[in-house]
Order: C-alpha cells, then sequence, then structure tokens
C-alpha cells in the first residue's frame, strides 16, 4: 500500500537543491507525483506531492528531515481520500494597478460563494505607456455547481470596478 506524502520547502536558491530531494525520494523508492516550485526573493520555495511504499515512508521523512541544513521542510502525510464533490473548474485572470489589498478583497468574495482557490500564481509587471507597477495573477478555482457561473462573474465584476482592476473568468474543460 502506499503513502502519500505533501513537501512543503524553502532555502537559499543554489544549484542542486532539486537534485539532492530527488536523490533523497529515489533512494526510498518514492515517486515524484507532482510539484510547484519557484524562485521568490532569493529563495527556492516549493509544494511536492510523492508517494512512497508504506514500509519506506517513515524513513523516508527521516531522511528527508537530514536535509534541514540546506532546506526547511515541511512533511504531511495525506490520504488519497473521497472524490470530491461535483464542482466547476475556471481560470481567474487579473490584471490593475499594484496596491495592497487586491489579493484579500478577491479572495473573500470567493470564499463568501464557497469557491475554493486551487492554484494562484502573481507578479508584478510594469505597465508599458505609463512605466506603472501592474499585478498580475492568474487562478484555478473549483466552483460549487449549484452557484450560477453568471452571478460569480457579475459579483467579480462589481469588485474589479471598485478595485480598478479587469478580471476575466473563463470555463477549463
Amino acid at each position: 500500500m502506499a503513502s502519500y506524502l505533501v513537501l512543503t520547502i524553502i532555502g537559499d536558491d543554489k544549484p542542486g537543491l532539486v537534485e539532492r530531494l530527488s536523490d533523497t525520494i529515489s533512494r526510498h523508492s518514492g515517486n515524484w507525483l507532482e510539484s510547484n516550485m519557484s524562485h521568490l526573493a532569493g529563495k527556492f520555495a516549493g509544494i511536492l506531492r510523492v508517494s512512497v511504499d508504506d514500509a519506506h515512508a517513515d524513513a523516508l521523512v527521516q531522511d528527508l528531515q537530514s536535509l534541514s541544513s540546506i532546506l526547511k521542510l515541511v512533511v504531511e502525510k495525506v490520504s488519497v481520500g473521497e472524490p470530491a464533490q461535483r464542482q466547476r473548474t475556471l481560470r481567474l485572470t487579473l490584471v490593475g494597478n499594484d496596491r495592497p489589498g487586491i489579493v484579500k478583497e478577491i479572495s473573500r468574495a470567493l470564499a463568501a460563494q464557497q469557491v475554493n482557490v486551487e492554484e494562484l500564481s502573481s507578479h508584478i509587471s510594469t505597465a508599458p505607456m505609463s512605466g506603472e507597477a501592474l499585478f498580475n495573477a492568474q487562478a484555478v478555482l473549483k466552483v460549487p455547481v449549484e452557484l450560477s457561473i453568471e452571478a460569480l462573474q457579475s459579483q467579480l465584476e462589481q469588485l474589479a470596478d471598485d478595485l480598478i482592476v479587469e478580471i476575466g473568468l473563463a470555463t477549463i474543460e
């Protein structure tokens, strides 16, 4: 039987971090299933999911903890679990002048509608004409089937007017 581990990592960005991590997982016959990792402000940060045979799980966790000299690491054992309720998947895109509170206001509106943010990525870019900082975000959302997408779109458009940002929603097949 397999165990599943979710790891969060952060460390000073330098060559060899992913190799050390993958080598440790491989030595315990673990399988690197999925990950999302990035360079942020001189740090290397990420999250990944690993499967490993139950017989090797505790040894893998112990060996991963030995990487603490180069990585701060949190390891959580997880179960595959029951299938989630029926949901639709949407992609949200947002762009607007950068200012504090944009993510807070959008996430508050989504949570009020029981919309789950499954993925979120953001970055700052420079506006072509003015040179001002633009906040750009993309999110993958899980939306309950009973929630009207038109109502959600309308609520987000009203919020976009208040925040002076552009928001788009698109269905992901």
